[in-house]
């Protein structure tokens, strides 16, 4: 077991990120179970929106989630719903770690927060561990793996794990291209404003014009990839935990398929896709995403045929996602000079999006 994997997940609290344990403490040892022993806390430092910690109780492990710090958007870093479809997926789906707890009384933390159960392993960011150099056949098992684990998730009822009224499936696709094109456009503005809005518009007639229809709903995790999955330490390509079900709803099962499969660069795609790969597939070794698609449907039974749309709307997605964070520095509301020229990554993923959009859909680009 490569232990140093695990334990480089973890850091001091960061000081502005740091839990107060006046009133925390007392509170987790009314209402969890195996809390005996001196409280001690350490931080996840993977997390890029909400905040993760490691509570140790002696020998028993806990994890704490809450939001970031500041105001939170509505619908944003919802604790509620990460603790309801986790106090009740895990029986279905044994890769959602189980949630033991939610704390509503903000006086605690100043936020809500949830406890979960601890699931060990490390997580693969940008690159495979020097560690696992040589083992063969090592990606193709990890992404098959990847695949495998989102495929089992769409096979399971929601209403057979409570969760029957999670969302509005009906008009998923739709409704969703709307808001997300309505943030496009008050995020507008900027050095290359006209460019990129001209860029991205025959993509924004592309989605209207091929809405894909209605088709069965399933949980969606919504932001499925590899680094929010939890890697054994001696096999990466067991995967031990899905990770960050704060924003899991009900929709078309395609969605999270599109949504990975924007992440999944291949060696010969364009360099520019790697700046927002996410994930080490284009060092080759790893399925295609022709591959991946086969074996989603196979594993599945559910027709792919639109998975192209969703491809496409998944690029559009985080280009509106990478627009909001420039027009903030834009606008001088963050001084991180990392944002400056944001709006190339912008330019990156319409173009990525209109060569998806100019192939037969039913080709699994």
């Amino acid at each position: 077991m490569h232990k140093s994997l695990e334990a480089a997940e973890l850091i001091e609290q960061r000081a502005d990120e740091r839990l107060d344990t006046a009133r925390l403490e007392p509170y987790l040892r009314e209402h969890l179970d195996g809390d005996e022993g001196p409280l001690t806390i350490a931080q996840f430092h993977g997390g890029k929106a909400n905040f993760t910690y490691l509570l140790r109780f002696g020998e028993r492990e806990f994890v704490l989630r809450r939001p970031p710090l500041g105001p939170i958007p509505p619908g944003a870093h919802d604790m509620r719903r990460e603790h309801r479809v986790l106090s009740r997926l895990w029986r279905q789906f044994p890769l959602a770690p189980r949630s033991l707890l939610l704390c509503e009384d903000e006086s605690i933390i100043g936020a809500i927060f949830i406890v979960e159960e601890r699931r060990r392993g490390f997580v693969i960011r940008d690159d495979i561990p020097a560690e696992f150099d040589g083992v063969p056949d090592l990606n193709r098992r990890i992404g098959d793996a990847l695949i495998d684990a989102i495929a089992d998730l769409h096979r399971v009822d929601p209403a057979s794990v409570g969760l029957g009224d999670l969302g509005r499936p009906e008009g998923y696709a739709e409704r969703q291209l709307t808001g997300w094109g309505k943030r496009w456009h008050a995020a507008q503005g900027g050095e290359a404003a006209d460019q990129s809005a001209h860029a991205m518009a025959p993509v924004l007639d592309w989605l209207g014009a091929h809405l894909p229809r209605q088709g069965g709903a399933a949980l969606l995790h919504n932001d499925y990839r590899l680094d929010n999955c939890l890697l054994d330490t001696t096999d990466p390509a067991h995967i031990v935990a899905v990770l960050d079900w704060d924003m899991c709803t009900q929709g078309d099962p395609l969605a999270d398929l599109g949504y990975i499969l924007n992440y999944w660069v291949e060696p010969g795609d364009p360099p520019e896709w790697r700046e927002i790969a996410a994930m080490p597939t284009w060092r080759g070794g790893f399925p295609s995403r022709a591959d991946a698609i086969q074996r989603y449907a196979a594993r599945t039974g559910f027709e792919v045929s639109a998975v192209g749309w969703h491809q496409v709307f998944a690029a559009f997605k985080l280009a509106v996602i990478i627009q909001q964070i420039y027009i903030r520095f834009v606008r001088g509301q963050t001084q991180d000079e990392r944002f400056r020229h944001y709006y190339h990554r912008v330019l990156g993923l319409a173009e990525k999006a209109q060569q998806i959009t100019s192939t037969q859909v039913s080709s699994h680009v």
